[in-house]
């Protein structure tokens, strides 16, 4: 049995007009993963995507898919299917002629059409809306609608370009569970391509988090969150404070200088006079009494205050040093710190990452 299902070797993609979108970026799937090629636009997700797909030639490189060699093979004799953020929907057919597309493509029987149809409108929970037309259904159906098209040929793959980018905040969320529960019950390896932080972090198994056409960094969501690997992954993935500074001295912690305060961090791979940029998450930044337990303790005044309800994060000047943000709990009205306040914050040595 192959290790992997899905599995990319150097992939480059260089466009006519000069543009090398993807930049040999190889990777492997393990079978049924939720993958996530997570980045900002134009950092060669969708790109990748197409290339495993067959949509789009590699100029170098090459993709297997289930150990066998597919580079330079059409898109119908991979066993793969897709699912475009514009769902591609036909309008003048109704839920099940959608939904029966790749079937009769395949000259399928009609009886095993049929019966496959009524599988997949059940699977995801769209019973007896096989004779509606597409503009009589919700976004979100016909979100269904396009996932029971692409999997009612059974695929070994799916592939999903940003398939959520277009609903509304409440919808794109519920969609995220659905999404992430169906590919549980199959079983099946799911690649999904996303720009939204939260989205890949809450469906994921693993995730690449591409910049510019390579990987920087690929793991599951919690390692790649609570220990990213680059500057730009640490800024990509949630907020963080990036504080730049020279290792001064090192006794059992390393000690850094940030040009008015200095932080102590683990000493691993560290020597003095090396220059580094640590990142803290604002959640791991303690503000007030339980400041103290910190081995990284310093003074500050309040100088932004944003509220978003459950949660609030402080913006605080250190004294003699750079401004920090740190998140908070809003537990009672009228909590919040006000801008101004004097402040006790700290962090913990081991919450500190050392990123290149």
């Amino acid at each position: 049995m192959p290790e992997y299902d899905v599995e990319v070797r150097k992939l480059v993609k260089v466009f006519p007009n000069g543009v090398e979108a993807v930049k040999g970026v190889s990777f492997g799937i393990a079978p049924g993963r939720f993958f996530t090629l997570l980045g900002p636009s134009g950092s060669g997700k969708s790109t990748i995507l197409r290339m495993i797909g067959g949509l789009e030639k590699p100029t170098r490189g090459d993709v297997y898919l289930g150990g066998r060699r597919v580079t330079g093979l059409p898109p119908y004799e991979r066993d793969t299917s897709m699912v475009f953020q514009s769902l591609a929907l036909f309008p003048h057919m109704s839920v099940a002629e959608n939904i029966a597309f790749g079937l009769k493509m395949r000259h399928k029987p009609p009886e095993l059409i049929q019966r496959r149809v009524k599988e997949m409108l059940e699977l995801v929970e769209l019973p007896g809306y096989g004779s509606r037309r597409i503009n009589q259904i919700s976004g979100g159906e016909r979100q269904r609608v396009a996932l029971a098209r692409a999997l009612i040929t059974e695929p070994k793959v799916l592939l999903l370009d940003e398939p959520l980018g277009a609903l509304d905040q409440r919808l794109r969320k519920a969609m995220q569970v659905e999404i992430k529960n169906l590919q549980k019950q199959l079983g099946i390896t799911f690649i999904f391509v996303t720009h939204d932080q939260e989205e890949a972090l809450t469906m994921s198994d693993d995730v690449a988090i591409l910049n510019r056409g390579m990987i920087e960094q690929l793991g599951n969501a919690s390692a790649i969150y609570e220990r990213p690997a680059t500057k730009f992954v640490a800024g990509f993935i949630g907020d963080t404070n990036l504080l730049s500074g020279k290792v001064v001295r090192i006794d059992g912690l390393a000690q850094v200088d940030h040009g008015g305060i200095r932080s102590l961090v683990a000493p691993e791979g560290l020597e003095v006079g090396k220059e580094v940029t640590l990142a803290i998450r604002p959640e791991k930044i303690r503000v007030g009494p339980e400041a103290q337990a910190c081995q990284n303790v310093y003074q500050g005044r309040v100088v932004d205050e944003i509220y978003t309800g459950a949660e609030g994060k402080l913006v605080v000047a250190i004294d003699g040093g750079p401004k920090v943000t740190a998140e908070i709990q809003i537990r009672d009205i009228g909590s919040f710190v006000g801008i101004g306040t004097a402040v006790t914050i700290g962090w913990r040595s081991d919450n500190v990452v050392i990123v290149s």
